[in-house]
């Protein structure tokens, strides 16, 4: 990566020299200005308002415009021979917790790069140190004409500087929020507290410009010759007016989980199942050679019946035995008394 601006890095005696680099580029897709009627392109031509001639970049220099609008010319040498220690210098003031910073005061953002072998001790020993503390390193550095803030923290193993506006530069929000006086019912905030549950976290890395990417299609559409317009159904809306804040957010809710699980059906693997085909339960079958407990209680439960039934039986031909037992006796009684009767007659007749 090509650096901005070369210098040192001032901690206390120690001074490390390293470059100053970039971390951010932008992907944005610029536009050029055109003609509507024929496409032609517009392009600004620098002229001096004295003599109209258009100058070239060489030609251009800088300078401070009074209030009566009279101009002092300022060039690269009358800034570089201000008497001001951080010139080339970054030079850090104080070490502080990070989360006293307010994140209204980040600007860009850099990496510093050491500067040559002689500087990656003192730039470790650096960097080690603000690892250990935990700390954050606040400093001032010159960079295109002005003194700024940075703060130094550790990234990886590298040590970024992100510039920061100076306290006077961040303006008061007056004004801003709301003048009447709302009252947030607790029911609102428990479903303001589902919303941001059921949303969840989300990696950062997964994140990116879905505009941009339909910018380039639809560029990409022109160029070939086979672009077509959207049509209106597929155009997304722009935000109304929220009438009712409890269903707003209980719709919200339910779009989120469905949203979540969508993601998560479409991320898991599903194996298709065969449906099983209704067949009548089969008896169960013997393991080992030996019956199983259905069957022995089945085999059990007929044995009883079958004991029962004998013993019903039994009971109920006790009194037909009975009753011939006496009828028998009965019998012989009445031909005992006949054979007596015979006997006498035939001694009276004697």
């Amino acid at each position: 990566m090509r650096s901005i601006w070369n210098g040192a890095i001032s901690f206390g005696l120690v001074s490390i020299p390293i470059k100053l680099v970039n971390a951010t580029e932008s992907h944005s897709i610029s536009f050029r200005q055109i003609h509507l009627e024929d496409g032609g392109r517009v392009r600004y031509r620098k002229v001096c308002e004295l003599d109209g001639e258009e100058l070239s970049g060489a030609e251009i220099g800088k300078g401070y415009e009074e209030a009566d609008g009279s101009i002092i010319p300022i060039t690269d040498e009358d800034l570089a021979q201000l008497p001001i220690s951080t010139a080339k210098t970054i030079e850090i003031v104080s070490f502080v917790p990070a989360d006293e910073i307010d994140p209204l005061q980040m600007d860009a953002a850099y990496y510093l790069a050491a500067n040559g072998a002689t500087a990656a001790k003192p730039y470790t020993l650096l960097r080690e140190a603000l690892k250990r503390s935990r700390r954050v390193a606040i400093a001032k550095f010159a960079l295109r004409g002005r003194e700024r803030l940075g703060m130094l923290r550790v990234v990886d193993d590298v040590i970024a500087m992100h510039g920061l506006l100076w306290p006077d530069e961040i303006r008061q929000p007056e004004g801003v929020a709301p003048e009447s006086s709302v009252t947030v019912r607790d029911a609102e905030l428990d479903l303001a507290d589902a919303l941001m549950a059921t949303l969840g976290e989300v990696e950062m890395s997964s994140l990116k410009d879905e505009y941009r990417e339909a910018v380039e299609a639809m560029i990409e559409a022109k160029s070939g010759g086979a672009f077509e317009p959207p049509s209106e159904a597929e155009v997304q809306p722009a935000g109304g007016k929220v009438i009712d804040l409890m269903a707003a957010l209980e719709k919200s809710v339910q779009a989120a989980k469905a949203s979540r699980e969508g993601t998560q059906q479409e991320e898991a693997e599903v194996t298709p199942m065969r449906r099983a085909r209704k067949t009548a339960p089969a008896a169960p079958k013997a393991v080992g050679g030996k019956k199983s407990t259905a069957s022995r209680s089945e085999s059990t439960t007929a044995k009883a019946r079958k004991s029962t039934s004998k013993k019903s039986t039994a009971k109920a031909s006790e009194p037909k035995a009975s009753a011939t037992k006496s009828t028998a006796k009965t019998a012989a009684a009445k031909k005992t008394t006949a054979a007596k009767k015979t006997a006498s007659r035939k001694r009276s007749s004697a």
